[in-house]
């Protein structure tokens, strides 16, 4: 209750405005397609394109040519312009599992008695993880490759009871080691810090259905810190390892494992080889070895925004006007839409497409929370130094992260100075002013060419077809950013008081980011409202808590009118 004031005196009140304004959670880039390795249909997160080689491999070989999927292609530019993290799904075709110790045969991690003391499996699935255990003379396996990876116990001491593990990767020899990872002094013993499945990890995860919502279900004990392998067994425990006089006992010593190394064996699952269709070649029946179905279970997972959190998506190899990839894109696009946090950047037409196949393809479509670049480019392949020609989803969340890096989301991703393909050889033909006119009538990004500057993104519209400031990416990502910030601000304001003071709270840190964004140039102004007048008792009851923001968005300068005014001789010019 507020105090009551009669007779004169000092009244003292305090106001706290020493708030400290939290900075927005950092998100990236998410790309759904087809890998050479990794785990599949689980959201994976990757900070660099090294990383990204480690977890999801680059290269393979198909009818006797060496190939990338345009998912590789895309990880490269979007690090090489900037991009900070990539939220990374593999799609594939069929039954896929992981390689694995096992716990008989000549890969088996064993004690000193032969039996088997843990077993280890490849986060990676597939038969590429699979290596012949045969070592050569120089101790190197002969199907050892970049791609897979192989054990050593380096170090064993009974009378610790631990050992050391090492990760290496399977194309190394005993000579030259390429150590991946090293799990020093853990052991067998579950009681333990040092218990190997809590340092290295025991999680795997099953796709289930509940409904319509699609989800990967954990289980195991411990998080996965390694980033090749986890512990799917540990076949000796030795709980309890040393007496009561400090001396391990007897009985657990022969299961410490014994210092040696082996590979991995018993994966299933294979990328099509000899019949898929790449690059400019990608057909109706053939997306890069796979259908568009085989995208549906990761879509799903990704529309869960509390659990995978990015900016921009895509899933380059998908062409819009292919039929049997329009209900996926649409499905993407919608989950998009739902999540209101991101935009889709997609393709709607085959390599070869004429401009009103492009603008007759675009129709079709209606949403801010999408936009699409044409025509295809060609680039050199950075793992392969070979020339292939791409859709433009696949280069344009490098633009957008060097575009973000340059000044920030609400800037447009176009122009000379943003837009810029720095890696495109040449665009699949050379546009005219006309060209670039009926596309962007048609809501359609136009990737220019100019003699000076190269190959540029000209165009920054969303397929929205309603005339407002959302049919322009930058004023979409505005709205994208200022709602991550705002909504984790908001999170942290459920289930506490509504009353004035949570009200205000939400105020002090709101309004400071506001006047940021807009010294950034982001709005020309704004407005937030939360107190009595939009909060009346009747909202109070029904436990809401209700803010209004107003915002005035920058328009950026598409169109640049000169008028050149060329007066007679002596005439005074205009004050």
């Amino acid at each position: 209750m507020a105090e009551q004031i009669v007779s004169p005196g000092v009244f003292t009140r305090e106001n706290d405005q020493s708030f400290i304004t939290q900075q927005p959670v950092t998100v990236g880039a998410a790309i759904i397609g087809p890998t050479v390795k990794g785990p599949v249909e689980v959201p994976t997160v990757v900070t660099s394109y090294s990383e990204f080689k480690n977890k999801f491999g680059s290269t393979f070989v198909s009818a006797s040519q060496t190939y990338s999927f345009l998912t590789s292609i895309s990880a490269y530019n979007y690090f090489q312009n900037g991009g900070e993290t990539l939220l990374v799904t593999r799609v594939a075709s069929g039954s896929w599992t992981p390689a694995t110790t096992g716990t008989t045969g000549a890969n088996v991690i064993s004690g000193s008695e032969g039996d088997c003391a843990f077993v280890l499996n490849t986060i990676s699935e597939g038969i590429i993880m699979n290596s012949d255990s045969t070592l050569d003379a120089s101790g190197s396996l002969p199907s050892g490759s970049i791609d897979n990876i192989r054990w050593e116990i380096s170090q064993a001491n009974t009378s610790s009871g631990t050992f050391t593990l090492n990760i290496r990767r399977g194309d190394d020899n005993n000579n030259e080691k390429i150590i991946l990872e090293t799990f020093a002094n853990v052991s067998l013993d579950p009681e333990q810090d040092n218990y190997v499945a809590r340092v290295i990890g025991d999680t795997t995860y099953t796709l289930q259905t509940d409904g319509s919502v699609t989800y990967l279900q954990p289980s195991g004990s411990y998080p996965n810190n390694s980033k090749y392998v986890y512990v799917a067994s540990v076949e000796t425990p030795t709980a309890g390892y040393f007496d009561n006089n400090g001396a391990a006992k007897t009985a657990y010593t022969a299961s410490i494992p014994i210092v040696d190394s082996g590979s991995f064996a018993s994966a299933t699952g294979t990328i099509l080889t000899g019949t898929g269709k790449y690059y400019e070649n990608i057909s109706n029946a053939d997306f890069q070895g796979l259908l568009p179905g085989n995208y549906d279970n990761a879509i799903s997972l990704l529309n869960n925004k509390d659990e995978y959190q990015y900016n921009v998506i895509t899933a380059p190899g998908l062409i819009h006007s292919l039929s049997n990839a329009t209900s996926t894109l649409n499905t993407l696009i919608s989950n998009t839409q739902n999540r209101g946090d991101a935009i889709v950047v997609l393709d709607v037409e085959d390599y070869g497409a004429t401009i009103a196949n492009v603008v007759n393809s675009a129709t079709a479509l209606n949403s801010s929370y999408a936009a699409t670049y044409w025509p295809w480019v060609q680039i050199t392949n950075p793992d392969t130094g070979k020339l292939n020609w791409v859709p433009a989803s696949t280069l344009i969340p490098g633009v957008y992260a060097f575009n973000d890096n340059a000044s920030e989301p609400w800037f447009a991703p176009a122009g000379i100075n943003r837009g810029g393909l720095s890696t495109v050889v040449r665009p699949e033909r050379k546009l005219t002013k006309a060209n670039r006119d009926t596309l962007y009538e048609a809501n359609i990004n136009p990737i220019a060419s100019f003699p000076a500057n190269g190959t540029v993104v000209f165009g920054q519209k969303t397929l929205q077809k309603k005339a407002s400031a959302l049919d322009r990416v930058n004023v979409r990502r505005l709205l994208i950013a200022l709602k991550s910030y705002i909504g984790q601000v908001a999170n942290n304001l459920v289930f506490e008081q509504n009353s004035a003071a949570t009200r205000n709270s939400f105020l002090a840190q709101v309004n400071p980011y506001l006047e940021s964004v807009q010294q950034r140039q982001g709005v020309y102004a704004f407005k937030v409202v939360m107190d009595a007048s939009n909060n009346t008792p009747d909202v109070i009851d029904r436990n809401q808590l209700v803010g209004q923001i107003f915002l005035q968005p920058t328009r950026t300068a598409e169109f640049i009118i000169l008028d050149f005014n060329v007066l007679p001789t002596g005439a005074e010019f205009p004050a």
